[in-house]
């Protein structure tokens, strides 16, 4: 069903709550990878903590895009402005391709490096912190991405749970190195692991929001379940024409129907408005509807 007006600024309030959280814990878990890293002498913690600044970027584009993909229509914006969210998606698809390429060209250039001292049992605790911590709050966020129905958001709780992740690495790192400094390498070898697994979750935040930007349909499925609903009206004899296009989280549809040729027009015109308000109450997530009436000669 459409989202009215009316819980528009709620659900800008949930997703700048959940956001600026996530901007709290980022920066305390990165000023204390900086303080750990430098005390235990891991370069793997110290990338890490750069890693979790760079999640900034991300908050910072939702708190900033949120007001405007959540404000109502206006005479310049007919159909919303949910375009900005995706946008923002697409962006934060971009960062976190960028992460992972970043991550693992690092992995490969520096893994035949040598180490030159061992990090110390303190440089543990930041990535450790850093696993449950992230994981927690991507739990968080995809939650609420979930019941605002943004896919900013969702994209958002992905970055954090890739931060939670590329933690893993460097704490085996830390722990292997300071148990046994020739197993330095596993720091690597996990960096490269995780760097794919980054690449794919940005793949599937990017490629979806720039399909909606390219004004990407419903899919076979979708379509079959808006015609089964018009042709199911009570006056329709026949439906075609049918056009959509997912705009945030539902669709915009376009489609001709055919009502008896000797019906009134009024009686024609109560029909497109049963057929509007069928799909927006039973369709796949119908945002707006624009019925063309034809008479069946």
């Amino acid at each position: 069903m459409e989202e009215t007006q009316s819980s528009q600024p709620n659900t800008a309030r949930q997703i700048k709550r959940i956001t600026w959280i996530g901007i709290v814990i980022n920066v305390a878990l990165a000023a204390l990878k900086f303080i750990v890293g430098t005390l235990g002498r891991s370069q793997a913690v110290m990338a890490d903590a750069v890693h979790s600044l760079s999640d900034l970027g991300t908050d910072l584009a939702i708190l900033l895009g949120v007001k405007y993909w959540t404000a109502p229509a206006d005479d310049n914006h007919p159909y919303g402005h949910r375009r900005i969210e995706s946008l923002i998606t697409a962006f934060i698809g971009v960062l976190l391709g960028g992460a992972a390429l970043q991550i693992g060209f690092d992995a490969l250039r520096s893994i035949r490096e040598p180490h030159l001292s061992s990090p110390g049992w303190i440089a543990l605790i930041g990535p450790l912190l850093s696993i449950f911590l992230k994981e927690g709050v991507f739990r968080w966020t995809i939650s609420v991405g979930k019941r605002t129905r943004s896919k900013a958001v969702m994209a958002n709780a992905w970055h954090h749970r890739s931060d939670a992740i590329s933690s893993l690495p460097a704490f085996f790192a830390v722990l292997g190195s300071a148990w046994n400094p020739s197993l330095a390498f596993l720091d690597h070898v996990g960096a490269i692991i995780v760097s794919v697994f980054i690449l794919r979750v940005a793949w599937n935040i990017l490629i979806p929001a720039l399909n909606e930007l390219s004004d990407q349909g419903a899919t076979e499925k979708e379509v079959q379940q808006i015609k089964k609903l018009v042709q199911k009206t009570p006056g329709v004899t026949s439906a075609h024409k049918l056009r959509t296009r997912r705009v945030g989280y539902g669709f915009f549809v376009d489609l001709h129907i055919q009502v008896p040729g000797d019906m009134p027009v009024y009686e024609g015109h109560a029909i497109s408005e049963t057929v509007t308000a069928r799909l927006i109450e039973q369709g796949p997530n119908v945002l707006d509807v624009c019925v063309h009436i034809e008479p069946d000669t």
